[in-house]
C-alpha cells in the first residue's frame, strides 16, 4: 500500500522516490498548490478507491499527514 501512495506523489509532483519523506509538504515543496492538492486527492481517491471528507482533505498538507488521513480509512500505510 505504501508504494501505492509513493507512486500517486511521484506522478502528480514528478518527483523521485527518495525526496518523499515527512517533511515533503506544502510548506516545503514549492510546486504544491491547489492544483496539485486536488490531484493528489482525486488520485489517491482513486488508487485506494475511497472518498475524502472535506477536512482531511483540507488537512493533507504533507506527506505524513497523508498517511494519518489515509489510516483513518482503514489503509494500512
Amino acid at each position: 500500500m505504501e508504494q501505492k501512495y509513493r507512486d500517486v506523489f511521484k506522478e502528480v509532483f514528478g518527483v523521485q522516490e527518495n525526496i518523499l519523506n515527512d517533511t515533503f509538504s506544502k510548506n516545503s515543496v514549492k510546486d504544491w498548490d491547489s492544483v496539485h492538492q486536488l490531484n493528489i486527492i482525486a488520485s489517491l481517491e482513486d488508487a485506494f478507491d475511497i472518498m475524502f471528507d472535506p477536512e482531511d482533505i483540507m488537512e493533507f498538507t504533507s506527506f505524513k499527514v497523508g498517511k494519518e488521513i489515509l489510516r483513518k480509512y482503514g489503509i494500512k500505510i
